[in-house]
């Protein structure tokens, strides 16, 4: 049994809604409103599909309020909190506890590239300072540098750190985590999810959980029942579509373009993000409609 089991199956990295370059606040609702309805597990607000980069700090506290106002006990919220700065991500977490999150994800801080001992001391110190469960989010390609497996299992000893969002890409370090520890493993990449919970990893944090939430939950209940049949079907159903659809830009680029066809965003984002260009445009819409979703 893992430690936080309950986290189990899809969480939803959120998208931020913006309208005239401010947050949308009546469309993230419906958001959420839309994954309560899809039997999704918890959302995760303020994270890399979330555009928490370029979100002020008053608006990431703004958004993670939000969250839970819109969730209402319904849908569990595991709130982006990290940040490069020590003392920033604390005050993050304190906030985000204070606001009624039910868990904190909080990524490897970025940029400066600490060694192992700075991750252990950075994920140590948050953890011991704020009673919330802890997610950590590993994710080397936007963070410069990996948690080391040998780094995670010296954390997973402190009892709040009881999950990792895993954006490796490496099976090797997820059977390593997953081996030596009961942290629950979420995988941090949608084409992945399955081969992840394969290995014994409990869930996904989802990008294209954000429009087609039903059958990534389909997918997960699969595993969970041992209906490995249907979760291969589901796999390679939402394979094309995470490939695809991702493959254009840089995340969040897609799935908001993508939302903005289906009639459930702006689509608008924040610079530095750009939006696709007509031919990424026209590839999506192909992939959309392939999908049956146009």
């Amino acid at each position: 049994m893992t430690r936080f089991e309950e986290y189990a199956g899809l969480s939803v990295a959120i998208v931020t809604p913006f309208k005239n370059n401010q947050v949308d606040y009546e469309t993230f609702q419906k958001q959420i409103e839309f994954q309560i309805n899809a039997g999704t597990t918890a959302i995760v607000p303020v994270g890399t599909t979330g555009e928490s980069p370029t979100l002020s700090f008053e608006e990431h506290k703004n958004v993670l309020c939000a969250a839970v106002e819109a969730a209402s006990n319904k849908i569990k919220v595991l709130a982006g909190t990290g940040a490069n700065c020590t003392q920033e991500a604390l005050e993050l977490t304190q906030f985000a506890k204070k606001a009624g999150v039910d868990a904190a994800m909080i990524v490897a801080p970025y940029y400066n590239k600490p060694t192992q001992e700075g991750f252990y001391q950075h994920f140590k110190l948050l953890a011991e300072s704020v009673d919330l469960p802890i997610c950590i989010y590993n994710i080397p390609g936007r963070c410069a540098k990996n948690i080391e497996p040998e780094t995670i299992i010296r954390l997973a000893a402190i009892p709040n750190i009881g999950m990792v969002k895993e954006a490796t890409g490496s099976m090797d370090q997820a059977s390593v985590i997953i081996a030596h520890t009961d942290l629950t493993v979420l995988s941090g990449d949608d084409s992945l999810a399955l081969p992840l919970m394969a290995l014994g990893a409990r869930g996904v944090v989802s990008v294209v959980g954000n429009i087609i939430p039903k059958d990534v939950v389909e997918m997960c209940r699969a595993v969970e029942r041992g209906d490995w049949e249907t979760a291969r079907k589901m796999h390679y159903k939402t394979f094309a579509l995470c490939r695809d659809m991702l493959s254009l830009s840089t995340n969040p680029i897609p799935v908001k373009s993508a939302m903005k066809m289906l009639g459930r965003d702006t689509g608008e984002l924040r610079l530095p993000m750009t939006p696709l260009t007509e031919a990424e445009q026209t590839k999506l819409r192909s992939t959309l409609t392939a999908y049956g979703l146009l």
